[in-house]
Order: C-alpha cells, then sequence, then structure tokens
C-alpha cells in the first residue's frame, strides 16, 4: 500500500496539529495533562479534543474550567462526551473529529512533556514523516522513573515504540483506524502501517510521561494470561514469529508487578 503521497510540512510555525485525550470519569487526574498541554512551547495552531465516555464524576466540570486558559494560549479546546465501546472505539471517535495535519493522543492520566509539540512539528518539517515516535518517562506508583528509549527495527517490538509519543498524520488515519480487537490495538495499528511503504522517524528525545496505574496497567493476576494470548496474537496477525510469546509473557509480568510493587 502506497502512503508516501503530499509533501514536507508547510512550515515551522504553521503545522496545525490535533491532540485528543480519552476520558471516563478521570477528573482526579486530567488536570495534570491539561496543564501540560498549556506548558507546550509550539507556538502553530493547536486543536485539543477531549472526547469524554459520558463521566459521571467531576472530568467535564474540570475541563470546563480551563476552558478559558486553553482559548488564552490559542489552543482550540473542544470537548465531546458520549458513550463508546472502549478505549479505542473512543480513539477512533476522536479521530473523526480531527481536522490538524498531524494527531498525536495522550490519556488523561499522562502528560507531554513540554518541548513535545514542537519537536514532533519540527522533525515532520524535516521528514514528512506518516508516523514519527520517540522516548518515554515511565512514572512508577512509587514516584520514580525510568526512560524507555525509542528506536525503529525491522522486527520492531513494543520494548522498542511507545504509543503516548507516537504522532500521525491525519491521512494515514483515513486508511487505518483501530480494529478494536483487544487492549494491544494501539500496537496492531503501528505494525499494520509498518508493513506500508510509510515513512516512520524516531525522535531521540523524552516527549511523554506515562503514569503506570493507568486503564491499561490496572489489571488483576486472573486477568494477564488472556492478555497475553491477546497481545500474542498481534504479533502473529502481523506477521511476527511464535517465539513472540516470550515478550508477551514478560511484558505483561513486568507491567503487572510494577503497578503494584513499583
Amino acid at each position: 500500500m502506497n502512503l508516501r503521497r503530499g509533501s514536507m510540512g508547510t512550515g515551522p510555525e504553521n503545522v496545525r496539529v490535533s491532540i485528543i485525550t480519552i476520558a471516563l470519569n478521570a477528573g482526579d487526574t486530567i488536570a495534570q495533562t491539561f496543564e501540560a498541554m498549556l506548558a507546550q512551547t509550539y507556538r502553530g495552531p493547536i486543536e485539543y479534543i477531549l472526547k469524554d465516555g459520558g463521566s459521571t464524576d467531576a472530568t467535564l466540570k474540570v475541563a470546563e474550567e480551563y476552558r478559558e486558559r486553553f482559548e488564552a494560549r490559542n489552543i482550540e479546546f473542544r470537548v465531546f462526551s458520549e458513550p463508546d465501546k472502549g478505549i479505542y472505539d473512543a480513539m477512533n471517535r476522536g479521530i473523526d473529529l480531527t481536522t490538524g495535519e498531524i494527531v498525536g493522543m495522550i490519556n488523561a492520566d499522562d502528560r507531554y512533556e513540554p518541548g513535545c509539540i514542537e519537536a514532533v512539528v519540527k522533525k515532520y518539517n524535516e521528514t514528512g514523516f506518516d508516523l514519527c515516535f520517540g522516548n518515554l518517562r515511565i512514572v512508577m506508583p512509587s514516584g520514580k522513573s525510568f526512560v524507555k528509549k525509542a528506536r525503529y527495527r525491522r522486527y520492531t517490538t513494543s520494548r522498542d515504540w511507545n504509543h503516548p509519543t507516537q504522532f500521525v498524520k491525519r491521512s494515514v488515519y483515513d486508511r487505518f483506524r483501530f480494529r478494536c480487537l483487544n487492549i494491544s490495538d494501539d500496537m496492531d495499528l503501528y505494525f499494520a502501517v509498518k508493513k506500508t511503504d510509510a515513512k516512520i522517524v524516531v525522535i531521540d528525545e523524552v516527549l511523554a510521561d506515562f503514569t503506570i496505574g493507568g486503564v491499561s496497567t490496572k489489571i488483576p493476576a486472573r486477568q494477564i494470561p488472556e492478555r497475553i494470548h491477546r497481545r500474542y496474537m498481534v504479533y502473529r496477525i502481523n506477521g511476527y514469529s511464535r517465539a513472540y510469546i516470550i515478550e508477551c509473557v514478560a511484558f505483561e509480568l513486568v507491567k503487572y508487578l510494577g503497578a503494584r510493587f513499583g
């Protein structure tokens, strides 16, 4: 499939960037995500979409409290609240609402580094990428953190790729969407794009902070075998060998233990 169409970015401060935050009852954590958006050093056009799943807590109230600050910062803040069928259905709906040239997604308990969008736009203007991602700071429940480096290899695994730092050209989403199969849909979409001639680049900077304890890490032990199986199936349907079961087991166990003892 040929994705190499279009031109490079339109200028250092003229690329319209759409950011999507998916939320459901995130009133206790979403303010930090908003503050990180307000702290962005990029001064070009930013469209910020909050796709809420029908929260019954203070999420929407907090969002309205930030509206004037976003307007003062010239960030176009749009809020949509409606029931959805889960995280990836919500992400697909959020994508439908975007009007930017490139699209990023940051969850309601995570946050971008201040220079994130500026670094992404700079790389976009240099390369005209279809998809990019960068390094990720992982924050443990104890407050300790470490940096997970981004790498692009022929057989990239989840050890190399960081979804909270991923930005995708909007036209790519016209051809690929989350299939809403399981919790590893984000990795499935990345693998699907990677199998094309898409231009994928890595930014060797920390672009975002990921908090252990979010939706994808709050899991009971009894669900680990099923999660391992679902992650493994994403590898298999995208052409990876059976040996990747080892990576799947290690990934889920590390995530589970980190959420409880980190």
